[in-house]
């Protein structure tokens, strides 16, 4: 036995060794997987965003099935729990939280940033929605504005569409996509120009 080696990597290798002999996975499969997860970034949903803003029947695919439009552009889902997609309006604001753990929408926005795990984010999130992302964010929803803290689940992950931008008419969609951040797929940010 090596002393290096965890007793969370020796587990990993028996499971791993389990499935093989079953048949359920090979190493090489397990290998594409962990290289998909490594490769996701808030980019991927930052194009998925930029291109609903532009394209009115992307938009509509993805706010019906955020599965299925991250496929389209590419981004593979296979293995990942489905993906819902939340729109912002003038009217509604969406946050997403995970009030157990950190289910996070990793396929499209990579893995979640420490503070989202955190208890704290979790806590505050459910319990003053407003006033986290107003003291840690500096993002003012107001009050004419509806606030929906979603919990995002080990069965189903959420990613919000944000409002798109004032001043943003005729831009094309790599421009776009540049401007949208991890923090505004989840709620605490606002894409700004």
């Amino acid at each position: 036995m090596n002393i290096l080696e965890s007793d969370s990597d020796r587990l990993l290798a028996a499971v791993r060794t389990i499935l093989e002999r079953k048949g359920l996975v090979s190493t090489p499969e397990v290998h594409e997987q962990v290289a998909i997860t490594d490769a996701a970034n808030p980019g991927q949903g930052a194009r998925m965003v930029a291109k609903a803003w532009v394209d009115p029947f992307y938009r509509e695919i993805l706010l019906e099935d955020g599965t299925r439009a991250a496929e389209a552009l590419g981004i593979r889902m296979r293995g990942m729990p489905p993906l819902g997609v939340l729109e912002n309006t003038a009217e509604l604001h969406h946050l997403v939280v995970c009030t157990l753990c950190s289910c996070y929408p990793r396929a499209v926005l990579g893995y979640p940033p420490l503070w989202y795990k955190s208890a704290g984010y979790r806590a505050r999130a459910i319990r003053d929605p407003r006033e986290l992302l107003a003291s840690e964010w500096k993002t003012v929803i107001p009050d004419a504005v509806k606030l929906r803290v979603v919990d995002s689940t080990a069965d189903y992950r959420w990613m919000v569409l944000p409002l798109r931008p004032a001043g943003t008419d005729g831009w094309g969609e790599d421009r776009l996509a540049a401007i949208v951040r991890a923090g505004d797929m989840i709620g605490v940010t606002v894409p700004e120009v």
